[in-house]
């Protein structure tokens, strides 16, 4: 294998084999067959570019070239002249692909789902970073800054993957890559100083392969150098967070009970997650609650508010109580309760941080490495601990609470008021004055509490609409208040500023609300449940759930007065994402029924604007013609190789003339096909040895036996009778000879040498010789072709 051939193929490796790291992000794996796949095809461009030979630059345009036309054949062929040449309709449709991709990027948890612009991204990425590495390490022969790209591959992979402790593979595949592609151009710069470093032959049947010694102490460097990378960070106790330190990536400090939690905002996603395009099921619950319109799976609470956004403290964590959870703070003995069990069983892409459970739990049951956080009382996931695919059990209370009870409840605990009801002083006038104005009259902290949800619920005038953004800065909530268009993050917030400020301690709640029963008696909670709310304080009951959002979730009965003429909404509204209450208006789809749609082929389409345009022709002679030639080409292709040597053998041992002439090229046919087999099997040919010694060699290398020993022999000498002799005659049986030295090869040859001699044999790089000689000849005479007169030009004197 010549050395360009084989940084070619290190590349490749090299790039595929960084691209795994990209492997947990998305789901399924299936892009990365065909990543390879265009990516051999690109990088085999190259080769033959390079084999030309073509100009550097040029090179890396025809392989970029490549690349673009088998994206537009995968992504964007029905926007394409004949499916493979990208026009503006092409570019404008892959400007839509990725600004999709990026979309479900910032829209759906890792491991995301495998939408069309993702996988444009990954493939795209793929092959860009391939043509980089395969442009530094073959085309201008340094293999050292190829690792940059892959680096960068890797960085992001990592950066964006949660890979819940198997960091240490991928990073261990790309080292692999790297070191195969400095091992190969290693080899082949040493190859090029002759057999001085070559060490002893390995046999008899072997040549001298180039620098074996130098490649050999090599491996070892590189196999020393990443064994230290890998084992340096477990040996040295100072370095927190090595590639195998299985705290790398954990919340809390140490492996005891201490520690602490800074989580990321929660909020990021939560807008995303209401305006997916699917209801993709997150979460399966089976629970003894009998309403379960009350049932909130609760993740974590926001507590610090800054004037821009909510956020969670850090927080003290220790280990998960063996037993029963501490009692709720400030829940009192007079208040009504009752312990119920739940199961929640997570879905496997879904990856969170914190434990989704009923508030406030009194117990869990559940494998991994989770920590009890307990201020808010949740638990908190540890060394890379996620919900991916867990099945747990959660025991709560559901506490009951009446009326009277959150009227009558005294004044919190100092500390608790001054933690829960600080507020910045970037804050607009507008949010307090708001506040003042919708609770004036009310008596104490409860009647307050319940006019804020009436106002946002109902009499205020406001809109739901997850289309509106988050917003940042101090004037959100105001503007919120102005314009009274948002979602839950935005009704949750404004409700628990304007507690605040009406010094009722408050914090924002962000989890599910409940999900839409199924006919096992299950609940489905999906993305489109995600919710926030306020969650309000009162001394003798606790942390209590409020539900400002209008259609969301439902309104907890100890808010609604008990009179007739409430404006509160019913509190088994369920939610609107989740309602199941019959459409007054009949459905398109009645009288289709499931034997029209199997007998008929279906009924009359639900949105008949959604469906495709057609318009009876069927598709053009054109278009099936040129599908029709990239299918043949597609199968045609990886079997060129062996179909033209196939050709080339039938032609070289088929009948010839019995004429002089004819005889002798008959002969010498039979002998190029006599060395391209024993090519093929691994015997270059020498074209500086006389037909004798090239047989001589063939038999050695070959290790064939006496029969063939003797058939390659008689072969070389009717070549030099036909070489040298006066009048030349007709051989006898050279084919015979020819096909009983193919046997004999084979026969000594491995399944691997075998399997290359069918499909990939070595002699059709002469196809690239002949062009290649054909096209210098072309030069040639278009060159003796160009006129010699040229007009002088006088200097004006």
């Amino acid at each position: 294998m010549s050395g360009r051939l084989r940084l070619t193929l290190a590349s490749w490796a090299a790039t595929l084999l960084a691209a795994c790291a990209l492997l947990p992000l998305v789901k399924p794996a299936s892009w990365i067959v065909q990543a390879a796949f265009l990516l051999a095809v690109q990088s085999g461009a190259g080769a033959l570019a390079r084999r030309v030979p073509l100009a550097r630059p040029l090179t890396v345009a025809v392989q970029a070239l490549v690349a673009l036309v088998l994206l537009t054949l995968v992504f964007a062929r029905e926007h394409a002249f004949a499916g493979l040449v990208p026009g503006p309709d092409a570019f404008r449709f892959f400007a839509e692909l990725l600004e999709q991709g990026g979309t479900d990027v910032g829209r759906y948890a890792i491991p995301a789902p495998l939408s069309d612009g993702i996988r444009l991204m990954l493939i795209g990425g793929v092959l860009l970073i391939g043509l980089l590495v395969d442009t530094l390490a073959v085309t201008f022969r340094s293999a050292a800054p190829a690792g940059l790209p892959l680096l960068a591959l890797y960085s992001v992979a990592a950066g964006l993957s949660d890979d819940g402790g198997d960091g240490w593979l991928w990073f261990l595949l790309a080292a692999v890559g790297y070191l195969t592609l400095l091992l190969a151009e290693g080899r082949d710069r040493l190859s090029q100083w002759g057999r001085v470093f070559g060490g002893a032959a390995r046999g008899p049947a072997t040549e001298s392969t180039g620098a074996s010694a130098p490649v050999r102490t090599g491996r070892r460097i590189g196999l020393l150098a990443v064994g230290i990378a890998l084992v340096a960070p477990l040996a040295l106790p100072t370095m927190n967070g090595g590639l195998l330190d299985p705290a790398g990536s954990g919340v809390g400090s140490g492996s005891g009970g201490g520690g602490t939690i800074s989580a990321v905002n929660p909020l990021v996603s939560l807008r995303d997650s209401l305006n997916v395009d699917e209801d993709r099921q997150v979460m399966s619950v089976r629970t003894e609650m009998e309403d379960v319109s009350d049932l909130y799976l609760r993740i974590v609470s926001l507590d610090d508010f800054d004037g821009t956004t909510w956020k969670p403290s850090k927080r003290s964590i220790t280990t998960v109580p063996d037993g029963a959870f501490p009692t709720p703070a400030g829940l009192g003995p007079d208040v009504e309760r009752a312990e119920i069990s739940t199961t929640v069983s997570t879905a496997d892409w879904y990856g969170q941080d914190w434990l989704p459970m009923p508030y406030p739990p009194s117990g869990v049951d559940i494998r991994g490495n989770w920590r009890y956080e307990p201020v808010g009382m949740t638990l908190v996931g540890d060394h890379g601990q996620k919900t991916r695919g867990l099945t747990y059990g959660v025991r709560s209370l559901d506490i009951r609470p009446t009326a009277e009870q959150l009227a009558d409840a005294s004044a919190p605990p100092a500390a608790l008021k001054r933690d829960y009801t600080e507020l910045p002083d970037s804050l607009p006038t507008l949010v307090s004055r708001t506040a003042r104005q919708v609770t004036e009259g009310a008596t104490n902290d409860y009647d307050r509490a319940v006019r804020l949800q009436e106002y946002f619920a109902s009499t205020g005038g406001f809109k739901y609409d997850t289309e509106v953004a988050v917003g940042s800065g101090s004037q959100a909530i105001a503007r919120f208040l102005r314009d009274k268009e948002g979602f839950c993050v935005h009704f949750s917030f404004a409700m628990a500023s304007m507690a605040r400020s009406l010094d009722i301690p408050a914090r924002v709640a962000v989890g599910f609300a409940p999900g839409t029963p199924q006919a096992n008696g299950s609940v489905s909670v999906g993305l489109r449940d995600a919710h926030a709310w306020p969650e309000l304080y009162f001394e003798g009951v606790g942390w209590t759930r409020f539900e400002p959002t209008p259609t969301r979730g439902s309104v907890p009965s100890y808010t609604v007065p008990d009179t007739s003429d409430s404006t509160v909404p019913d509190p088994a509204q369920p939610s609107e994402a989740a309602s199941s209450e019959p459409s007054a208006a009949p459905s398109s789809r009645e009288g289709c029924t499931l034997e029209q749609r199997r007998l008929d082929g279906g009924c009359e389409s639900e949105a008949p604007s959604a469906a495709l345009p057609t318009d009876g022709d069927g598709p053009r002679w054109y278009t099936v013609l040129a599908w029709a030639s990239a299918g043949l080409a597609v199968l045609v292709l990886p079997l060129a190789p062996m179909l033209w040597r196939l050709r080339t053998r039938a032609v070289r041992l088929g009948a010839h003339g019995r004429s002089e002439a004819g005889a002798t090229a008959h002969v010498l046919a039979v002998w190029d096909e006599l060395t391209d087999t024993a090519w093929d099997f691994g015997v270059s040919p020498d074209e500086s040895l006389t037909p004798r010694k090239a047989a001589a060699r063939i038999v050695r290398l070959g290790r064939l036996d006496l029969d063939a020993a003797a058939s390659v022999h008689r072969v070389a000498d009717a070549v030099e009778q036909v070489l040298y002799a006066p009048r030349p005659g007709p051989a006898v049986g050279p084919t015979d000879d020819v096909r009983r030295v193919t046997a004999g090869l084979r026969s000594m040859a491995g399944r691997g040498t075998r399997l290359r001699a069918l499909f990939a044999p070595r002699s059709t790089v002469r196809v690239v010789w002949a062009v290649s000689a054909r096209w210098a000849g072309v030069r040639e005479r278009a060159l003796a072709l160009r006129p010699t007169w040229r007009p002088t030009w006088r200097r004006p004197t």
